[in-house]
């Protein structure tokens, strides 16, 4: 049996699934940043009605779970599998929204990479035949991921330049084996590299090999060059990230200042207490269903690649002194009329 693989780590669909509808739910602050508008619905406040930050969290990715379906003209029912994850300990924000659904549900941890990781099973299954309808989530909230992997909001700790701020945001897919909207043309699968940065403060030079390696090992598979791409986003590595990658890409004879986006230089007016740009799970899904998602439907973008990054530490491995291991999977991604007008 021929293998629909390319190179190292690159899998190739004939049949690509297809990205029918995209929702995004975010916080206050987000709604009123430079994609403010474009977001389906914005929360008030960030308890989004709830007692807890946690409760917030599960309650925005229901919406934008229900959000996804209704506007696939789906219910509930003609779901195959959910697949999910978030920042919280053991996925809970997915967990919990999974419970109210009667879905088969798959759990999926990659830190700010878990969409493009949910994009790329959601696909394999659409693919392999063994779904037609596949929905994938992630989300995150500023206030729950201080309280786990740093200190409680109250404690008002000095931030530093390169570390990031965390989205309150939750995003959803359905991915189907038919229908309108954007292609999944093909996907680069990660691998976990460390290149021993220890402070949880700077997750974007932690992540930024993982995302050079991977965007590489993509090129070079299926033999393209950046010009290849009307756009390549990273999710998401700020400031400080972004810089390396790009230095890193070009050690290997890759340029990618023309293409290149930030995800987590999108979302937010860059203010002060920013700092290096915005992270979370939340990041990059909302920013690609709200903004890039609609620009590839319209066709305005041809064909983009998205490659969400991930910063695999954990609060136990920062008290211990334990470098970051990060992962980045690569999503190329087409505007519907790919087949019919060709490339």
């Amino acid at each position: 049996m021929a293998l629909n693989r390319r190179g190292t780590s690159t899998c190739v669909f004939p049949n690509m699934p297809v990205i029918v509808s995209a929702a995004s739910v975010v916080g206050p602050r987000e709604g009123k940043g430079p994609l403010g508008p474009l977001f389906d619905l914005v929360c008030g406040d960030t308890l989004c009605g709830e007692v807890s930050w946690e409760k917030a969290e599960t309650k925005m990715l229901r919406q934008a779970t229900d959000l996804a379906v209704a506007k696939a003209g789906l219910q509930d029912a003609e779901i195959d599998f959910f697949l999910a994850g978030d920042l919280l300990n053991q996925i809970i924000s997915s967990s919990f929204t999974a419970r109210d659904k009667d879905i088969p549900f798959l759990g999926l941890y990659g830190a700010c990479s878990t969409i493009g990781e949910a994009t790329a099973i959601g696909s394999f299954l659409i693919h392999g035949g063994f779904a037609s309808n596949v929905l994938v989530a992630s989300s995150s909230h500023h206030d729950t991921a201080e309280r786990q992997y740093r200190y409680p909001t109250e404690f008002g700790y000095q931030r530093v330049p390169s570390s990031q701020w965390t989205v309150t945001a939750a995003a959803a897919l359905v991915l189907s084996s038919q229908g309108e909207g954007p292609k999944v043309e093909a996907v680069t699968v990660g691998r976990v590299l460390d290149f021993g940065i220890t402070d949880a403060n700077d997750m974007g030079s932690a992540m930024a090999p993982a995302f050079a390696d991977t965007v590489w090992r993509h090129l070079s598979d299926l033999g393209r060059t950046p010009d290849d791409y009307d756009a390549i986003f990273s999710g998401d590595l700020g400031r400080v990230g972004s810089k390396a990658a790009l230095h890193l890409l070009k050690q290997r004879g890759i340029d990618l200042s023309r293409v290149h986006e930030d995800t987590g230089l999108m979302i937010y007016n860059m203010e002060p207490e920013i700092c290096s740009g915005a992270s979370g799970c939340g990041c990059v899904a909302s920013v690609f269903a709200a903004k890039i998602y609609p620009e590839l439907k319209s066709g305005q973008m041809k064909r983009v690649l998205l490659v969400p990054t991930g910063a695999l530490h954990s609060p136990t491995t920062c008290q211990q002194d334990e470098s970051i291991p990060s992962i980045a999977h690569a999503i190329s991604l087409v505007y519907p009329g790919w087949e019919e007008k060709g490339s």
